[in-house]
């Protein structure tokens, strides 16, 4: 029997604004934005690049919380599996993107960099080395 797979898993963050949300991703790292909610002040998107995509989403009630706000040892709140990290990360300067931490090999074996949205959620790009 033939073992059913996935395809992907998206993150949900829940953000301050999506239009500045969607716009950091769309212009800074290449992101498209597959689906926005159709609203003047849209509180649900879907955007995306290749493999990965996010879901974010705005409420008056909700604050963002990213991982790094809740424990500081908990960096990331997601992992991009990018297989070349320094076409990327170079790629992403181009477009005025700030590394919160630059291209680097780091001490558990894995090569990338990490990027903060607006929001304060940490994406980490890379591969194993």
């Amino acid at each position: 029997m033939t073992r059913p797979t996935t395809q992907a898993i998206s993150p949900f963050f829940i953000v301050s604004n999506v239009d500045q949300t969607s716009g950091f991703y769309r212009d800074k790292l290449g992101f498209e934005i597959r689906f926005q909610q159709p609203d003047r002040n849209p509180f649900f998107a879907i955007i995306g690049r290749d493999g990965a995509q996010i879901f974010i989403k705005s409420d008056k009630d909700a604050t963002p919380l990213p991982n790094p706000k809740r424990n500081p040892s908990m960096r990331w709140d997601a992992f991009v599996y990018a297989p070349d990290p320094d076409a990327l990360a170079t790629e992403f300067a181009d477009h005025g993107a700030a590394f919160s931490v630059s291209l680097q090999d780091t001490h558990d074996g894995l090569r990338g960099f990490e990027i903060c949205d607006p929001d304060g959620y940490v994406l980490f790009f890379g591969r194993p080395k």
